[in-house]
């Protein structure tokens, strides 16, 4: 292949940032629970001031999955900061530790944001699936669903929320049709809240990010597959109704033949630019709110 073959393309394939320009930071503890040490991994681009950051909550139906392999690293590039954390699956318990460990880390960061070089004031949340349910439930349930023992008295509210396909309401994913009996025992939701949603509703609905809206929640941008069968989209057209009745910022984006899938969409330049605009717009350039 021609030198400037290859020049090109190393230049087309190279990061914003260079690999040093970029700290990572992995298996941070946050919280011990039991002889459970919950982790998190920082992804610190170099900044001469502290940098936004955005926490990405893993899938995996609450019962897989962990914060290994964290999908938004790029953003490094952009100038803002990446964490990704793991939290307690309901093998070993069931809501509302998700969100307790959630909320634990967010202000974990915050406590820590100097030591990190961290803009305390704007921090968002990003997830898929169930990460994306705990992204959302994250942004409408500021100030509640703490766990009493954490150790960190700082606010757990987040700046903004991305949410890829996650469930709104469990309690009408209970009823909707999907390739999951969302209803039954031991499906995800089942496990989540330790029986089925119809037999534990106070639960479901303590669970469902659509219960906690109100007006001061902060912007939400919405992504959920038009065919997708596991999480029916009407879940976040509802939720996006909802909070759009509520006064809060949000945007919907369904996305056209596409499936239970955050990858596809997110690998496109076109697509991460409206993420990058989006977190320029309310975590960058924007005053936080408390």
């Amino acid at each position: 292949m021609p030198y400037r073959a290859i020049l090109l393309i190393a230049v087309l394939v190279s990061p914003l940032l260079a690999d040093d320009q970029v700290t990572v930071l992995r298996n941070r503890r946050y919280k011990q629970v039991g002889d459970k040490a919950l982790t998190l991994d920082l992804y610190l681009p170099a900044s001469d001031k502290p940098t936004p950051l955005v926490v990405w909550i893993h899938g995996g139906g609450w019962r897989a999955g962990n914060k290994n392999r964290c999908p938004i690293t790029w953003l490094n590039d952009h100038g803002f900061a990446v964490a990704s954390i793991n939290y307690r699956l309901t093998d070993v318990a069931i809501f509302p530790a998700q969100i307790h460990d959630c909320k634990t880390a967010i202000r974990a960061l915050r406590t820590k944001a100097e030591k990190y070089n961290l803009d305390p004031n704007h921090i968002a949340v990003a997830g898929s699936s169930a990460g994306g349910h705990l992204s959302a439930l994250m942004g409408t349930s500021g100030g509640m669903l703490t766990d009493p023992s954490d150790p960190y008295k700082t606010s757990d509210r987040v700046q903004a929320v991305i949410d890829f396909y996650g469930p709104g309401d469990l309690v009408t994913l209970a009823s909707e049709a999907s390739r999951e009996n969302h209803n039954s025992a031991n499906s995800a939701p089942g496990k989540l809240l330790g029986g089925s949603p119809s037999d534990r509703i106070e639960l479901a609905k303590q669970a469902s990010p659509i219960t906690h809206i109100d007006a001061d929640d902060p912007p939400m941008y919405v992504i959920h597959g038009e065919y997708d069968r596991l999480v029916p989209v009407q879940q976040s057209i509802d939720f996006a109704e909802a909070l759009k009745e509520a006064g809060v910022d949000v945007t919907l984006e369904i996305m056209p033949d596409t499936g239970h899938s955050h990858g596809q969409w997110m690998r496109t330049e076109t697509n991460r630019a409206k993420i990058v605009a989006f977190l320029n717009k309310h975590l960058r350039h924007s005053t936080a709110r408390d």
